[in-house]
């Protein structure tokens, strides 16, 4: 085995940020944009208004992956990537009295649903409604009787309605998509929290990528392909059909990944990584080395501090599905730290956004179609 090229850690360095007051006013909207799997359209719609102005030409495959291109006559084709579904429920009954139970859309939290207000998204428009859950009172009634714990089971929406027919007449049907009513808002010391940072922040991200490139009237000898992907959250599939349609020959992805220094997580199993201390670079077989070398060059020579993290088998993200597709695809994945993820509060710090926006955009100054990726 080669010996690997030691790349020191870039020093921290604040720099001005890329984002604009127009962007952030985007990523709100976006955010407070529902967008569950396999329902992307709403979400899918604003970004490529957004989008537009910065690329060459757009267009959309049959399951809703939005795609901007710009330079799509070159014959070496580059990706960025990120996903544009959320975790939701369905529908799955309704009972006589009118309550409402569910099935998980993706990895959607039970545990987190009592007492939260959700949109059920029917015929008609959304639906207000919660997650019912018995007063206290009632759970410790009986000293012999355990504590209930939240389950599928006993999860319930109640949206006013007293009768299957009422819940029907207001358009709601078995199949019915749920999402969280929560959005965006603010905290102390510049972090962010929102329903669905994982990961329409990467949508955001990617697009900031397009409009710097845009108003730096930056010339690439490569066509780039801006894809905001759907259905990761159940398996990956949006990214699985679309590589096979570009065909690209570099894949740039960026995802969330947890932050672990908030309680009840292990460093040791899954590494030390903390929100506003930049980007990470994951390792994993899909990972190819030499187009992460190339990254975190690019990093030390921009000042850009990263993060470092293994991730075994698979990386769990888009990624895989691009390295693996076609005749395989040279794939790095560039994450941005989150806390609380699949809950209501994902939070992010500001920072991250602006050195993972520059990280991607200096990444694609610097490769070319002459880039030697070759391991062998």
């Amino acid at each position: 085995m080669a010996k690997a090229k030691s790349v020191k850690p870039a020093k921290s360095v604040k720099s001005k940020s890329v984002v604009t007051e127009t962007s952030m006013n985007f990523l709100k909207n976006y955010i407070n944009t529902a967008s569950p799997v396999g329902f992307e359209s709403s979400g899918q719609k604003l970004w490529m208004e957004y989008i537009k102005p910065f690329v060459d030409t757009t267009f959309t495959d049959p399951y809703g992956t939005a795609v901007g291109v710009i330079n799509p006559t070159a014959p070496f084709k580059v990706v960025i990537e990120a996903h544009a579904d959320e975790i939701s429920w369905f529908v799955n009954y309704i009972n006589d009295q009118g309550l409402i139970y569910l099935k998980r859309n993706g990895g959607v939290d039970h545990q987190i649903a009592p007492a939260k207000r959700v949109w059920i998204h029917g015929k008609k428009g959304p639906v207000k409604a919660v997650f019912g859950w018995p007063a206290i009172h009632t759970r410790l009634g009986n000293p012999e009787q355990k504590e209930p714990n939240p389950k599928i089971e006993n999860l319930c929406l109640d949206c006013g309605a007293r009768t299957k027919k009422e819940v029907e007449e207001l358009g709601i049907r078995i199949g019915s998509v749920v999402t969280y009513e929560e959005g965006f808002d603010e905290l102390a010391y510049d972090y962010l929290i929102g329903r669905a940072f994982d990961n329409r922040v990467g949508g955001f991200m990617i697009a900031e990528v397009a409009r710097l490139l845009k108003e730096n009237k930056k010339k690439l000898p490569f066509a780039l392909y801006v894809v905001n992907a759907v259905q990761e959250e159940i398996g990956l599939r949006g990214a699985e059909m679309i590589a096979r349609r570009i065909k690209p020959d570099v894949a740039i992805i960026t995802d969330v990944t947890h932050d672990t220094s908030t309680p009840m997580i292990s460093k040791i199993l899954e590494g030390d990584i903390q929100c506003g201390k930049g980007p990470t670079l994951s390792f994993a077989p899909a990972i190819h080395n030499k187009l992460l070398e190339l990254v975190e060059d690019v990093a030390e020579k921009n000042k850009i501090a990263v993060q470092k993290h293994s991730l075994s088998r698979s990386t769990g993200t888009d990624t895989d599905s691009f390295a693996y597709a076609n005749d395989g695809c040279p794939s790095v994945l560039i994450s941005i730290p989150l806390r609380y993820m699949h809950t209501t509060v994902e939070m992010l710090h500001k920072s991250d956004i602006n050195d993972t926006i520059r990280l991607m955009y200096e990444t694609l100054l610097t490769l070319t179609p002459k880039t030697n990726l070759k391991y062998l």
